[in-house]
């Protein structure tokens, strides 16, 4: 029998590849179920779907191709050589987007899910491991991705949907972020060893104004706490 292309095709080969997807994806997996059984009846029943609705499928997806992928004989169906072509991407596109949907239902799982979780850069020696063997011991099979950053960098990534949740400091005070104040940390001014303020167990800081601070950069929030608590003592002074 002799392979003939259709003079049908709706899809020119300059075509826009993304309308040729968008076009040619739903029709996928029907194209492979007839190809696996070579029976319209039999694949319909095995993907639960109507006969007429796989048929359609079939003469609409060579329409958009242009070719026969399939030579009719009687009830049964024969792949041409194009279709045999064709069978081989599709069948590793379609095995693709499985793995994908297994992975992705895999995170999500809470039991054995991944969970993408940001912290400040001091919280990573003694806070986070602390927290992580914590809850690991109730939930063994969770996987964490960790990130460390500033806060706000974290609390973009968190808006765009990259982190499940963060540690940072100070709590953010946004209207679309739901927050929980989960521990406090002293503060504490080092000075060496000749300083006139050594030695001494507590000092207010209105001591300590005409000092130079050796601190971190705008952006952090520990920069934007202590750059507060120093602009309140200015102002109760």
């Amino acid at each position: 029998m002799v392979h003939q292309q259709s003079s049908q095709g709706r899809l020119s080969p300059s075509g826009d590849t993304e309308d040729i997807v968008t076009l040619l994806a739903p029709r996928l997996a029907h194209f492979a179920g007839v190809a696996r059984t070579e029976h319209v009846t039999r694949a319909a029943q095995e993907m639960n779907v109507p006969q007429s609705t796989l048929s359609r499928a079939l003469v609409r997806l060579e329409a958009d191709l242009g070719v026969d992928l399939f030579v009719r004989r009687g009830r049964t169906l024969a792949l041409t050589v194009a279709g045999r072509t064709f069978l081989g991407s599709v069948e590793r596109a379609l095995a693709e987007v499985e793995r994908a949907a297994e992975e992705v239902r895999a995170d999500a799982d809470p039991a054995t899910g991944k969970v993408a979780f940001g912290f400040l850069h001091t919280m990573g020696a003694e806070t986070v491991p602390g927290l992580l063997h914590a809850f690991r011991a109730d939930h063994p099979r969770v996987r964490f991705s960790l990130v460390q950053n500033y806060g706000e960098a974290m609390l973009e990534r968190l808006r765009a949907g990259e982190l499940d949740l963060c540690l940072t400091s100070p709590v953010p005070d946004a209207p679309d972020l739901v927050a929980r104040r989960l521990d406090e940390q002293k503060l504490r001014l080092v000075v060496p060893a000749d300083h006139p303020l050594a030695g001494r167990r507590r000092i207010r800081l209105a001591e300590a104004a005409d000092e130079n601070f050796v601190t971190l950069e705008p952006g952090y929030g520990l920069r934007r706490i202590t750059d507060a608590l120093c602009k309140d003592c200015l102002l109760s002074t």
